[in-house]
């Protein structure tokens, strides 16, 4: 009974901790990178943290592997927007709550498309928005690739190099507090939902999410 009771109160932080030692975890984290790039609502770094924590040494491979994952499933998210807005591509920008500043966020990626991609693959936002939205602006490739890998790179790099460093540090903290690690865990993924509307500015009117022809259709009343 012990046992049992013991296995039902295991926090969420052991339980990441438990799930890092599968031997998939390494290509289930490269998934998880992959699909949050294109459309999955989740942090990656909720996996990848306590990897590292359990093995340091592996910082740089699985900031690596991140990186490649984070990229590719970018890629996906520009083809999303450049060949499948009208199927796929708007839900998703509906669903991130993006669609009514899409045209300004579109509009911002003709005027400054590598500093938006920076801002998209270094911040909580989701991503997916930003990798879409490349390919309805129709975003040269060659830049969102540059400048995904840049900011995907710092984004995977620098965390794991800091836990490369600090690990055993960090490792002691979480497991004093494992409670809290786990709800600031959650938090970072509601975090995430909840800038997303901010970094889009709200526009006037009703928005076409046409690729082709997005326009905005001012619904104030004449006179």
């Amino acid at each position: 009974m012990a046992e049992i009771a013991s296995t039902a109160k295991i926090s969420f932080y052991d339980r990441l901790k438990l799930a890092t030692k599968h031997r998939l975890a390494e290509p289930i984290l490269a998934l998880l990178c992959f699909l949050e790039a294109m459309i999955l609502p989740v942090f990656p770094e909720i996996m990848l943290a306590p990897m590292i924590i359990a093995d340091r040494m592996r910082a740089w491979r699985l900031a690596t592997i991140c990186t490649i994952a984070s990229v590719t499933g970018g890629l996906a998210g520009y083809a999303i927007g450049y060949f499948l807005f009208d199927s796929l591509g708007r839900g998703i920008i509906e669903f991130y709550g993006a669609a009514n500043g899409f045209e300004s966020l579109r509009q911002s990626f003709n005027e400054n498309g590598p500093l938006m991609i920076l801002i998209g693959a270094l911040s909580p936002i989701p991503y997916k928005v930003i990798t879409i939205t490349s390919g309805v602006a129709g975003l040269d490739l060659w830049t969102f690739i540059f400048y995904g890998i840049v900011g995907r790179g710092l984004r995977y790099f620098v965390p794991c190099g800091l836990f490369y460093f600090f690990g055993p540090v960090a490792g002691e903290f979480i497991e004093k507090h494992k409670k809290v690690a786990g709800w600031g865990m959650i938090a970072l993924v509601i975090v995430g939902f909840a800038m997303a509307p901010l970094l889009f500015p709200r526009s006037d009117g009703v928005v076409d999410l046409s690729p082709n022809h997005a326009e905005i259709h001012d619904t104030t009343p004449e006179g």
